[in-house]
């Protein structure tokens, strides 16, 4: 039994219940997690280095980067059971509705730098990396449930299927 299982079955019921019910987001928070590490580590390496006067688009860059990342890590893990389009269409909205994250990530860094005027590392971080993100987190699970992984259960997990081929039809949640 792998280590996350034994973990898990040890936690009190209540908690596991909880877990259970709010896996897919949970599995979302820990894609986002990876990809704001992604995004921040490209976006610094960039600001820092070739693109030290264009913040923005060192931030723009950084964030299709994460959003490549995202993609991968959705499909395969976050909604590994949703789905309901064919596979081009889903990248395709997939692509669109992170278009959209991508400029509600932006919008609090260009207001930050452009409209406000705020040239520190601590207001790029905030509104870049703090504000942007959990802006554009918010808008992108909505839209992601909604519109490119519409129906639930489409796709059976690995995890069902490895158990019905041993187990013959007994299906495992």
């Amino acid at each position: 039994m792998p280590a996350v299982r034994r973990i898990f079955n040890r936690l009190p019921e209540p908690l596991r219940f909880l877990i259970n019910k709010h896996r897919e987001l949970i599995r979302f928070a820990v894609v986002g997690g990876t990809t704001f590490l992604i995004d921040n580590g490209v976006w610094y390496a960039l600001k820092l280095t070739v693109l030290q006067d264009k913040v923005v688009t060192a931030k723009a860059i950084a964030v299709l980067v994460a959003v490549i990342s995202s993609y991968v890590l959705s499909r395969e893990w976050s909604f590994h059971t949703r789905g309901g389009r064919e596979r081009h269409h889903e990248a395709a909205l997939f692509f669109v509705v992170s278009g959209i994250g991508i400029g509600v990530n932006l919008a609090p860094l260009y207001v930050s730098r452009h409209m406000i005027d705020l040239h520190s590392e601590v207001a790029d971080f905030i509104s870049g990396s703090v504000i942007g993100m959990l802006l554009a987190t918010a808008v992108k699970f909505w839209a992601m449930r909604k519109f490119v992984f519409p129906e639930a259960d489409a796709r059976p997990s690995v995890r069902r299927l490895r158990v019905v081929a041993e187990e013959g039809e007994r299906e495992v949640a």
